[in-house]
């Protein structure tokens, strides 16, 4: 991997962002909602084009962490376990008669990721790309299910 500038760096022609060096992580410095958005956009960038146009309008956000009736309404008891959430009309569902519904969102959740993050082995880049590329799988009509028998396979 080499380095272009500042926080960006190429490895075989492809860039990736660089959002915590190993002297940072080990200094204690946190990730910011902004670096969160700023290696979720960049997954986005990076998927291949028929997927990425499916996208379409979609809106990222990032948000410090899930309220309470969220958690539950996707079956989970803490706000904490909550690290991404797809919210809208996937894929497989979508109608051309559909008409006045709210954009599709992926909204990332900070504390949890920065939780998670602190307690795996994972580059924040890794985790970040794995929680977006999962909501986006929801897009597509996937299931939590879904996509973890599809991790299985292809470990």
């Amino acid at each position: 991997m080499r380095e272009l500038s500042g926080k960006v760096a190429a490895r075989n022609d492809r860039l990736y962002l660089n959002v915590m060096t190993p002297a940072e992580r080990l200094s204690g410095r946190t990730p910011t909602a902004a670096d969160i958005d700023a290696i979720a956009r960049e997954t986005l960038r990076r998927l291949p084009s028929p997927f990425a146009q499916s996208l379409g309008d979609i809106v990222l956000t990032v948000e410090e962490v899930a309220d309470a009736d969220t958690a539950s309404r996707v079956g989970l008891r803490h706000p904490m376990q909550l690290s991404g959430l797809y919210e809208g009309v996937s894929l497989n569902r979508q109608s051309v008669q559909q008409s006045g519904t709210l954009p599709e969102c992926i909204t990332l959740y900070l504390r949890p990721i920065i939780a998670e993050w602190r307690s795996t082995p994972f580059s924040l880049e890794q985790l970040v790309s794995h929680i977006v590329i999962h909501e986006v799988g929801h897009h597509f009509g996937f299931s939590d299910d879904d996509m973890h028998a599809l991790e299985r396979d292809a470990e």
